[in-house]
């Protein structure tokens, strides 16, 4: 975008602010996507941050971007577009009009309003705006999840933004959509026949989906304990990930036709019910234990209580009923304290149909695509092929790697900043519709009901391992196992 626009950072002394925002605008400085005149204002309820933002933002810019990006000269440049402003979300008073009259100074810009703030206070925030007329033609509102804690609740949110702003102003940000290697996902499989070709039941044996971390609550202990794994994971990062894997080819790479195939796997997803969330789903919850050789807590004990049923992992095994996927089971797994920080999508292929070299050539792994978001983005594919190192008919895996960072030696990654300018842009099509909000919900809903309704509590695991031994009989019923980051096959 060639034009300069504001952004207005609601809970801009926020955690997220510091972490991602900054560093992602940052970023937009560093290369030149930043128009000159643009305004990045940060929004703090409190005077103190106010008055030290900028040397909080320094600070917070050194800690979180990567080794070498700072540079003080760019840093400087960064601090002209900076802003920070005194605002209570929930007050309507004269701090309200006089970010009015700011906005007001440059009336036809666009005007991105970035919620980092709780999703209870979104409709408060939402009817300020536009009780001080800061909502014109060219405003957008950019929400984080999580949007509810099921259905009526994520309703009710959409619903008063809805009051204000059209849905097509209404970006709801899974930052897993802004990764290159998930758009590198899209363009593997819809560019190449050879991969369009061999994206079914026919040949395709399962799919794992895995996103594994290695910290604990950190400082989140209210809001994690109310919600678990599965819905501050599974309702939203990984379900979107399954619609990218499994979803048909779009008619065109634009937002209303990818949005359309990914509501189209919703809709096709098995529902779970009764005893069949007991058979296909495996809560856990963590416990002190062994960590890069230091000893970390269990979850009780970060979370200062005597019980809690909360699931710190969950892992479930899905059915996409449909002609492409029929009887292929996807499993999604994701946990905390776990043994390695990793997001991965594994495509595991069926065994060839007739083995033609002799058992004395080894045993035969059957070809495998693993698609890393993180740390590193990268995609491997697995093949058999000949040992190089003898003479004798000897057979082994070998991998074909497509690493970005040593490919694409410029290849700084950042899903924020991707997501931040295609907001924009008025591009919405990596951000999530209202209605795939809502039929994730509508799977998610009778799991959690399910588990309620149960007198089973959630499987004990130590940190720093992959979680419960139960979540592996999920795999091992259908004779597959987990594939770990780190423990290549």
């Amino acid at each position: 975008m060639s034009q300069p626009f504001d952004i207005v950072i609601f809970g801009g002394a926020g955690d997220l602010a510091y972490r991602k925002l900054l560093p992602a605008l940052y970023r937009t400085v560093a290369e030149g996507k930043l128009p000159n005149g643009s305004r990045m204002i940060a929004c703090c309820r409190n005077p103190d941050d106010v008055a030290t933002y900028h040397e909080k933002a320094y600070a917070a810019l050194r800690e979180h971007l990567s080794e070498g990006e700072y540079k003080s000269d760019c840093a400087k440049q960064f601090q002209q577009h900076l802003q920070s402003f005194e605002l209570d979300i929930g007050s309507a008073d004269q701090r309200w009009q006089n970010m009015a009259e700011l906005l007001d100074s440059e009336a036809d810009r666009v005007r991105v309003y970035y919620l980092a703030i709780p999703p209870t206070i979104f409709g408060v925030c939402c009817q300020n705006l536009h009780a001080f007329k800061l909502i014109n033609a060219n405003s957008r509102v950019v929400v984080e999840k999580p949007l509810g804690y099921n259905a009526a609740s994520a309703n009710a949110i959409n619903e008063e933004i809805a009051r204000y702003f059209d849905e097509s102003a209404i970006y709801r940000i899974d930052h897993y959509l802004g990764k290159e290697t998930v758009q590198n996902l899209m363009a593997l499989r819809f560019t190449n026949v050879i991969f369009e070709h061999l994206w079914d039941a026919k040949t395709i044996d399962h799919v794992q989906i895995s996103i594994s971390e290695t910290v604990g609550l950190e400082g989140r202990a209210g809001f994690y304990n109310e919600a678990g794994a599965l819905r501050d994971m599974v309702q939203n990062h990984l379900l979107q990930l399954l619609c990218l894997v499994a979803m048909e080819s779009p008619h065109k790479m634009k937002a209303s036709s990818i949005r359309a195939e990914k509501v189209k796997v919703l809709e096709a997803l098995r529902p779970l019910r009764g005893d069949d969330v007991l058979r296909n789903t495996v809560r856990g919850q963590y416990v002190a234990g062994n960590h890069k050789g230091k000893l970390v807590p269990g979850y009780l004990e970060e979370l200062g209580e005597a019980s809690s049923n909360t699931e710190t992992f969950v892992a479930l095994r899905a059915h996409i009923d449909n002609w492409r996927w029929a009887r292929v089971p996807f499993y999604l797994r994701t946990g905390k304290r776990m043994k390695q920080r990793c997001a991965e999508i594994v495509i595991q292929y069926k065994e060839v149909s007739h083995r033609v070299y002799d058992a004395e050539a080894g045993a035969l792994t059957p070809n495998r695509l693993i698609i890393r978001l993180q740390p590193e983005e990268s995609i491997q594919l697995t093949m058999m092929a000949k040992d190089l190192d003898t003479l004798d008919m000897r057979l082994q895996p070998a991998a074909l790697n497509l690493n970005f960072s040593d490919t694409y030696k410029r290849f700084k990654s950042d899903a924020y900043k991707r997501l931040i300018l295609d907001a924009v842009a008025a591009n919405p099509s990596l951000f999530i519709h209202r209605d795939e909000v809502e039929h994730a919900w509508a799977w998610i809903d009778p799991i959690i009901e399910a588990w309620q309704s149960s007198d089973d509590t959630p499987h004990l695991y130590r940190a720093g391992t992959w979680g419960p031994p139960e979540s592996d009989e999920l795999l091992a019923e259908y004779g597959s196992a987990w594939f770990n980051a780190g423990e290549r096959a």
